[in-house]
């Protein structure tokens, strides 16, 4: 198995910058085009657990749009193959001093492009 093909590599990367540019416009259809539309898709967050694509559409739908810019940090993207990849980052929000967030999301190459399968999103207190 290759990991980092840079084909694949670049590929996945254009899918993450795309997926966090919506996510700081708040661009609902982006984002839920970038997931697995499937009951198996898996989305744990802050401060929800999101079993399936309609819960996470939904979860969408009902989000604020405020206070959504962030800063990226870490950011590790690593590709298996041709077809499977993980994402991982670390991120910082003005309006949230002293926190620190953390993602995680598979992507699987589907038929119509690179989609999310699993993601978790999660905050602690930032280590001084």
């Amino acid at each position: 198995m290759v990991v980092n093909d840079p084909e694949t590599l670049a590929e996945v990367e254009a899918a993450f910058s795309r997926y966090e540019t919506a996510l700081v416009s708040n661009d609902v259809e982006t984002l839920d085009a970038l997931f697995w539309q499937d009951e198996r898709t898996i989305r744990y967050g802050i401060g929800e657990n999101l079993h399936g694509v309609s819960e996470i559409l939904a979860f969408r739908k009902g989000r604020s749009p405020k206070g959504l810019e962030r800063d990226l940090d870490r950011t590790v993207i690593t590709t298996f193959g041709s077809d499977f990849a993980t994402a991982s980052t670390l991120f910082r929000r003005d309006g949230a001093p002293g926190k620190i967030g953390r993602q995680m999301q598979s992507w699987v190459r589907m038929d119509d492009g690179w989609r999310v399968v699993a993601a978790h999103v999660s905050i602690i207190d930032e280590e001084k």
